[in-house]
């Protein structure tokens, strides 16, 4: 069996975290599934690809290996509704962002099955995540998650129209020091690398679980999510191709945003 996730340590104080771009399903959950699971659209697809510039950048990098379809990481293990009075898919989907029906009839995971997945899949990511930022900070005084999402362009479920390319959730400024919000507004603002890009902050996205319960900046922990619209670097359409042509074009920004992410992080633990 594979294990749950991937994860390569770093020497800086930044954490990237990618919880939805696991495709795996194990045989025995996929046989009680429909065969659109199979396509696994809702992907958060290549990622690992895309932040390329990590290693370089000193970052350490966790990653899951498992589809959000056998449970949704970046949600509370009570499977509450982090965006109360708003459609979202739970711990363990039941349906995809298109609202096809995930299992067969009858055959949606059960309480005990829900719990098993908690602790195969869930526990190992997040205690692993936990240990990480809390090792990170205590070597830095200071630790920086950077939770990496992408998502289609346009799913009418979820927000109407086009999604702007660049999302990024701070839980409305509580997930991290208003400062580093600041500093990641002036590279978009500034930064020859960001023309042509529309971004939001706070918008649609504002963080999900990893970022709302890990982001503690009074703790000197501070989470930053980036939901990507996925247009900006793949084919939406299956089979999901990575497109290096469009890549390549984003990756300087994505470069120069985690660089200020760590230039930020090390002028404070200077001061």
């Amino acid at each position: 069996m594979p294990t749950s996730f991937h994860f390569k340590a770093g020497h800086a104080p930044l954490l990237i975290s990618m919880p939805h771009v696991g495709t795996t399903i194990p045989t025995d959950i996929m046989q009680n599934m429909e065969q659109v699971a199979q396509i696994k659209a809702d992907t958060d697809w290549h990622l690992t690809l895309l932040y390329n510039m990590a290693e370089q950048l000193g970052a350490s990098v966790i990653h899951a290996e498992y589809s959000r379809y056998v449970i949704d990481l970046n949600r509370p293990r009570e499977d509450s509704n982090l965006y109360p009075g708003q459609d979202t898919t739970g711990l363990c989907p039941v349906d995809t962002f298109d609202k096809q029906p995930l299992y067969k009839p009858d055959c949606e995971p059960t309480a005990s099955q829900i719990a098993q997945r908690i602790g195969q899949y869930w526990h190992p990511y997040h205690s692993r995540l936990a240990d990480e930022l809390h090792r990170i900070k205590a070597e830095h005084g200071i630790a920086v998650l950077w939770d990496a999402h992408s998502i289609a362009s346009q799913v009418p479920r979820f927000f109407n129209g086009k999604l702007p390319d660049l999302n990024f959730g701070t839980a409305d400024r509580k997930s991290c020091s208003p400062e580093l919000q600041d500093a990641l507004q002036e590279v978009i603002s500034s930064s020859k690398n960001a023309a042509g890009y529309s971004h939001v902050f706070n918008g649609r996205f504002k963080g999900g679980y990893i970022t709302r319960n890990y982001g503690q900046p009074e703790n000197n922990v501070h989470a930053v999510q980036l939901e990507m619209s996925q247009c900006n670097y793949m084919d939406e359409a299956a089979p999901f191709s990575y497109r290096p042509d469009l890549a390549s074009n984003i990756q300087p920004l994505l470069t120069e945003l985690l660089s200020a992410c760590l230039n930020w992080a090390h002028n404070q633990s200077r001061a």
